[in-house]
């Protein structure tokens, strides 16, 4: 927890002649102490929640991928969210199309990873979307534009982790959970950005596309419309470089930066 307001998302600049872009949506625990006041969660129970649903060490996982000799010559830019995906999901449709509002966990969570009440039923969503989802949406916007602007495209890694055992609110738990999940588009990810990304995490024993989880990060103004704008998602089992839930790096941080590293070396 934290008081008063807070930035809810930060853009770290790279080189200039670089179109990738690390995005980091669900790397932080912080929940402004007015946010905290909606969730009926206990501190301690809060606390679990955060272990659970934070996709641990990933800001530090793309801020070491930026900084590595690799990446040298074309430093990628990363664009972090500061605030804890309980505040509100940036990834998540803020209307019917989100199918995990049928979990309660649409841009607006009102339900846990195992299914509790996060929020109660009378919190209004409108002035949590107004003041985090829309801002950081525009941002992001403003971030692949730039890009485009700079060298003609953009290339959205998403960088998240996922735990080894499935948690409740996951609604494709039956498939495969490879070390390293990409996450694809059919219209965003084409097939060498797939391939890039299969040579590069290819020492982490297995990789595999799109289960547990699917999909890739682009902003509405281009989804679907703009094939300048190429998208990855990255799904790293938690189990090849934390403890869970939400305990400290291992060694295998390191090398998944340097893996991730030679992918966007490559891009």
């Amino acid at each position: 927890m934290s008081p008063g307001p807070q930035p809810s998302f930060r853009l770290h600049p790279g080189s200039p002649d670089s179109p990738v872009l690390l995005h980091v949506p669900h790397g932080s625990r912080t929940v402004p102490d007015d946010v905290r006041g909606e969730i009926v969660l206990a501190d301690s129970a809060l606390e679990r929640e955060l272990d659970h649903i934070t996709d641990a060490h990933t800001a530090e996982l793309a801020a070491r991928t930026a900084g590595s000799a690799v990446c040298a010559a074309a430093r990628p830019w990363r664009f972090v969210n500061s605030l804890s995906r309980l505040v509100v999901d940036p990834e998540r449709f803020p209307d019917d199309r989100e199918e995990m509002r049928a979990v309660g966990m649409g841009a607006v969570y009102t339900h846990t990873t195992h299914r509790e009440r996060l929020r109660a039923s009378t919190t209004d969503h409108v002035p949590l979307l107004e003041r985090y989802f829309h801002p950081y949406a525009q941002a992001m916007t403003e971030a692949v534009d730039a890009r485009i602007a700079a060298t003609g495209r953009a290339v959205v890694v998403d960088v998240h982790s996922y735990p080894t055992a499935p948690l409740p609110y996951e609604l494709h738990a039956a498939g495969p959970r490879p070390a390293i999940c990409l996450g694809t588009d059919p219209f965003h990810t084409p097939p060498r950005l797939r391939a890039l990304a299969e040579e590069a995490f290819a020492g982490f024993g297995s990789t595999g596309v799109d289960s547990p989880f699917a999909g890739t990060y682009v902003p509405l103004k281009h989804y679907g419309t703009d094939r300048r704008v190429t998208a990855l998602m990255v799904e790293i089992r938690r189990d090849t470089y934390t403890a869970e839930p939400g305990g400290p790096a291992g060694p295998g941080l390191d090398a998944l930066a340097g893996a991730l590293a030679e992918l966007v070396s490559r891009l």
